[in-house]
């Protein structure tokens, strides 16, 4: 039973990654990355989020979370998610949302937490699936970040593990259901968040959110056909 650091935002995905981590290891602790998003909402979400799941699981086994100061880096690697710009596709062909090297420098900064912790094992939330195909969410860029890591720190023993990463939206609604049932769905309908716009104002069936950016398009189509897939 390792110890696990979950890179936690407070959205969809890292609720489930933090769900599954919570049934499978012993200890779990959670980092999250200040980075200038605009959708900072999503940070207020942290505590009220890891309140809520640690409650469902009913034992001690979430430990510290630590928020990293990383607007720096977000003015540098500026986008749609830290500028006032639009939503669209780029010339390289990727949408505006992209931030270079996001992930990367987010598991770098999450093994050092982790070195310093005692924690083997780094839980994320990127996913190969996802409509946008940002390069630093695919399965073999992390396992390169893995390799390096392990290089770079001293430590065979470190791993990335990514549940989520061969999983369509719906498949993760259907996790979340498989590792809780309803009542951990609701929970992440009601307390994650993942609207770019960071809107709050309004709660649909998948949460909130502003229900029209491509963030709350693709949870909510995820949402519908996992739905479908209910008795």
């Amino acid at each position: 039973m390792s110890k696990a650091l979950v890179l936690f935002s407070a959205g969809q995905d890292s609720a489930t990654c933090l769900a599954w981590a919570l049934t499978r290891f012993q200890t779990v602790e959670t980092i999250g990355f200040d980075y200038g998003q605009r959708h900072r909402v999503e940070l207020d979400q942290r505590a009220p989020l890891r309140a809520a799941l640690s409650a469902w699981r009913g034992d001690d086994r979430l430990g510290e979370d630590r928020l990293v100061d990383l607007r720096g880096y977000g003015a540098l690697a500026e986008s749609a998610l830290t500028t006032d710009r639009a939503i669209e596709m780029a010339a390289d062909g990727l949408p505006t949302t992209f931030v270079p090297g996001r992930n990367l420098v987010f598991l770098a900064v999450a093994a050092a937490h982790a070195y310093r912790r005692g924690a083997d094992v780094l839980v994320g939330g990127m996913c190969e699936t996802d409509y946008a195909g940002y390069p630093d969410c695919r399965a073999e860029t992390i396992a390169a970040m893995e390799s390096a890591l392990t290089l770079g720190l001293g430590r065979p023993d470190l791993r990335i593990e990514t549940p989520l990463m061969k999983l369509s939206k719906a498949e993760t609604w259907t996790l979340a259901h498989d590792l809780g049932g309803d009542a951990l769905v609701a929970l992440i309908e009601e307390a994650s968040h993942t609207c770019y716009e960071g809107d709050r104002s309004r709660r649909h069936p998948w949460g909130y959110g502003c229900g029209a950016c491509p963030a709350c398009e693709l949870r909510a189509a995820g949402w519908r056909a996992w739905r479908q897939t209910r008795p």
